[in-house]
């Protein structure tokens, strides 16, 4: 039979081995513990903070406003991942979560309370790197091929030129063409999105160029179009390759004459605008197989963008996990973390047909069903698991850039899921820490720079 010695070692040893930082308080809220992990995210030795009031040691922002372990201490109600920010032993601001609790003997007698906290610097630097350095309009990469058309996109957007932007579904190409439409002179005006494989042949000319009263049988009186509403703006064409061989003559002379013809009239109606064009397709190849008139590429095709599917920019899927778990967050009103870095494995080895939207999609499925803070293997969609990549604990054979992304976006994971424990960061990615570090610079995840701390 276990004694309450053994117990008591046993508490040790488990407050000594986890990641968050730990304290307990008694009703006076004079501090009877303090944790390893406490030590290194506070900088002050639990010798120090033995006995001394919580407030006097750790030294939040809600002490001035209400202190967290106070309220539960007086109300006995849970916190629960409270965001704050602490001053440490250095003077350094850190951001932390917070969670409280009261302590009970069996007779239900309050002894005190407990304050769990961890360390969130490591997720706080990934989103100011994120926003630095990553970002443009709502475009997230830190691709270089993504990166020379951040470099070229300003000047684009500023001149008139038609731009046609090729991509597979769900890489971003709409993103890319409001942004065009925002950094350009246009941008007070209207944006109109115009999907070109929606409606039938006639029913699409109608909905884009307008119509005359007469010009079919429930014609009652004029109608504009979608180009009339997108007068001195931006008119975004989606899925160019479906459309139809006739409404590629109407607009080409769009495009050549900048005027067009409302159903049933004869007299053209001039206009002003944008045309950017996006698609799936190779518009050469549908070019090549008479499919597509050469004519129209051409005007189409004065800039034209290639948007590379997320296989090939997997140093994103970090970024990218980031930004869709802080937008659910804020959609939901939940306080997830990050992904484990088991999690992150998989995403980085998925090949994603659907591309960015697909990685989306996963991420808000695993918001409906995880309930903790941090998303696990066992919160992704069951078809996402049953793939081999999911299925492997090897490393699958593909090229060395995403063989490189793929560790750089475990390491990252397992430095968020610790919180900045390298120790413990190590012990989840099962290599030695003296690794983890030449790893860190190989991938310039600099710990001279970046928050971490062991």
């Amino acid at each position: 039979m276990q004694g309450p010695a053994n117990d008591d070692r046993f508490f040790k040893v488990i407050l000594s081995s986890i990641a968050d930082g730990v304290f307990t308080v008694d009703s006076n809220r004079l501090i009877t513990s303090f944790n390893p992990a406490a030590e290194r995210i506070t900088g002050v030795p639990a010798s120090q903070a033995l006995g001394k009031q919580c407030y006097d040691i750790f030294h939040a922002d809600c002490c001035e406003e209400g202190c967290l372990l106070e309220q539960t201490l007086r109300t006995g109600k849970e916190a629960i991942d409270q965001p704050v920010n602490i001053t440490n032993a250095a003077g350094e601001r850190i951001p932390i979560s917070i969670s409280t609790a009261v302590l009970r003997d069996d007779d239900g007698n309050v002894l005190g309370a407990v304050e769990t906290f961890r360390d969130l610097s490591a997720i706080e630097h990934l989103r100011k790197e994120l926003a630095r350095n990553y970002t443009f309009e709502d475009i997230i990469s830190k691709s270089p091929l993504i990166h020379k058309l951040f470099s070229i996109l300003p000047d684009v957007a500023e001149s008139d030129s038609t731009v046609l932007i090729q991509g597979p579904s769900g890489s971003g190409k709409e993103l890319f063409a409001r942004a065009i439409h925002n950094l350009s002179p246009r941008r007070e005006n209207n944006y109109v999105v115009i999907n070109c494989g929606t409606l039938p042949d006639q029913l699409f000319e109608s909905e884009l160029f307008g119509y005359v009263q007469g010009a079919f049988t429930d014609a009652k009186k004029d109608k504009a179009g979608k180009l009339a509403a997108a007068e001195g703006g931006t008119v975004f064409f989606d899925e160019i390759g479906e459309l139809p061989m006739s409404t590629q003559v109407k607009l080409l002379r769009l495009l050549q004459q900048r005027e067009y013809e409302p159903v049933g009239s004869t007299e053209p109606v001039r206009t002003d605008l944008r045309v950017v064009a996006a698609t799936n397709r190779d518009l050469r190849q549908l070019v090549a197989s008479g499919k597509f008139r050469d004519d129209l590429y051409f005007r189409l095709a004065v800039v034209r963008f290639d948007l590379p599917p997320l296989v090939e920019r997997r140093e994103d899927i970090p970024y990218l996990v980031d930004h869709f778990i802080k937008k659910n967050n804020a959609r939901r009103g939940k306080n997830i973390i990050s992904v484990s870095p088991d999690v992150m494995s998989i995403l980085m080895r998925h090949d994603f047909p659907g591309n960015i939207r697909e990685l989306e999609n996963i991420i808000e499925y695993c918001f409906v069903v995880c309930r903790g803070s941090i998303i696990q293997r066992e919160h992704l969609p069951a078809e996402l698991l049953s793939t081999p990549q999911a299925a492997s604990t090897g490393r699958l054979s593909r090229d060395p850039v995403s063989e490189a992304a793929d560790e750089e976006g475990r390491i990252k994971a397992a430095l968020i899921a610790s919180r900045g424990n390298r120790t413990e960061a190590a012990r989840q990615l099962g290599i030695d820490r003296t690794t983890l570090w030449r790893k860190m610079k190989r991938y310039d995840i600099d710990p001279d720079h970046l928050p971490f701390r062991a």
